[in-house]
């Protein structure tokens, strides 16, 4: 096949992708219910018993893509336990909702009690005394989330710190069959027998996971953001090999950067949502139906599109494509990059793209991936593939050896980075660049 063919290929299945993701993002903001077209406008949610008034502006404090069914759970699900996750806040707010996935889900799932409050102390299952706030779903305490469907609660009033735990606990009294997951948290959640979702103390959570389960989102009204930051990418920004629980995610580091010096010299307040999924794609996704792992390409309306009031994008994808694939293209993965650019311009979003970081070491090293690194990495720092660059690659590389992490950097697998390595990715992060007009064409 002559290049020019494959470029049509190439252009041609693209096409029939954008179309599907496109339609995948309408049908969920049509089918959740509970009034979830309104996830990417910042509006106000439908309001329950306790809802706040419309002060402030919601926001997406802490997010997690949905990655597949979780294994063992294909029958019973989570029947008769309380599910209670901990997840870390980018901003804080004085009201929150929640947003919970069934995507891999067989059949419908029951939840009969959901509930959010805020960890007594960090990792900890337990809530500080008065913050066990119970949600509603339309009024109701009780919600049936159809199979691959995602529902998001009604919104309560609750104060959410920033740069805090929260724990959003759910129970389901029947069998559900799979448990729509996220498994490389890099954080302990918990379980436990009955209904305990109410329960403050935590004592019975005796069951410990490393991943979180049913919920995707968490938004805040916030008086202090006026806007999300997505970031795409795969297990370097899902925080692979980071300390579990200290949250040391690029993102948590960028987060606490953008809290510091909101407003001052042109830096946006925004919040930072993490929507990485390790061993993901551009082009690719996994197996089945609807795909394990789906590519960055089919999930864009879902995470990107579909987070709360988003109004910037990082994007740090490709090494996986060049793993994965034996005769990966770089023409072909930057032209993956750009249609995710141009997908978000059409929503109006400016978007940030990082170069790959090294990987000279690791066992799916070799001098021709290499040279489809270098050669991606030379597009995306000549300006024509995103709105703005940040050099994650010049960041951490060895200067006496730009193929690999300089040592400190490294977490040992000369893949993933340490936690210095993380946080070194922040620190070269021009804030300003996330704010901006976008491109009319790159």
């Amino acid at each position: 096949m002559t290049k020019r063919h494959g470029y049509a290929l190439l252009a041609a299945i693209v096409a029939v992708i954008v179309v599907i993701s496109a339609a995948i993002y309408v049908g969920v903001a049509t089918d959740e219910g509970g009034g979830q077209s309104n996830l990417a406008s910042g509006r106000t949610a439908p309001q329950g018993p306790a809802a706040p008034a419309s002060t402030g502006l919601w926001v997406g404090t802490w997010s997690a893509s949905p990655v597949g069914a979780e294994p063992g759970t294909e029958t019973n699900g989570m029947a008769g336990k309380s599910v209670r996750n901990v997840v870390h806040t980018s901003a804080g707010g004085t009201s929150a909702r929640i947003t919970l996935s069934n995507l891999y889900g067989q059949q419908p799932l029951t939840l009969t009690h959901a509930t959010i409050g805020v960890a007594a102390t960090a990792n900890s299952a337990a809530a500080t005394a008065g913050t066990m706030t119970r949600l509603t779903f339309g009024g109701s305490t009780s919600v049936v989330i159809p199979s691959g469907q995602q529902v998001m609660s009604d919104a309560v009033r609750v104060q959410i710190p920033p740069d805090s735990d929260v724990l959003v606990t759910t129970f389901s009294p029947t069998q559900s069959g799979p448990v729509t997951y996220h498994p490389h948290a890099r954080q302990i959640s918990y379980a436990a027998e009955g209904d305990l979702a109410d329960d403050a103390s935590g004592t019975a959570y005796t069951e410990e996971t490393p991943y979180w389960r049913y919920l995707t989102a968490v938004d805040v009204l916030s008086d202090d953001s006026e806007g999300t930051v997505a970031a795409l990418g795969d297990s370097l920004t899902d925080g692979d090999a980071s300390t579990v629980g200290a949250n040391h995610r690029w993102t948590d580091y960028l987060s606490d950067r953008l809290r510091a010096a909101a407003g001052t010299d042109g830096v946006p307040r925004y919040s930072v949502v993490n929507q990485g999924i390790g061993g993901n794609q551009i082009l690719s996704s996994g197996l089945g139906r609807p795909a394990d792992n789906p590519s960055a390409l089919s999930r864009f309306g879902r995470d990107v599109l579909g987070r709360t009031n988003v109004k910037a994008v990082v994007i740090d994808l490709g090494i996986n494509d060049i793993l994965r694939n034996p005769d990966a293209d770089p023409d072909t993965i930057t032209e993956g990059l750009r249609t995710l650019v141009r997908q978000a311009h059409a929503h109006g979003l400016r978007v940030v793209g990082a170069t790959l970081m090294p990987f000279q070491g690791h066992g799916g090293y070799s001098k021709q991936r290499e040279d489809e690194r270098q050669a991606i990495n030379a597009e995306i720092r000549s300006g024509t593939v995103f709105d703005a660059v940040v050099d994650f690659d010049k960041a951490v590389r060895d200067p006496y050896n730009p193929r690999r992490f300089r040592s400190e950097y490294d977490s040992g697998d000369h893949l993933h980075p340490s936690d210095k390595g993380y946080e070194r990715m922040a620190e070269v992060f021009d804030l300003g660049s996330l704010k901006g007009a976008v491109s009319a064409a790159l």
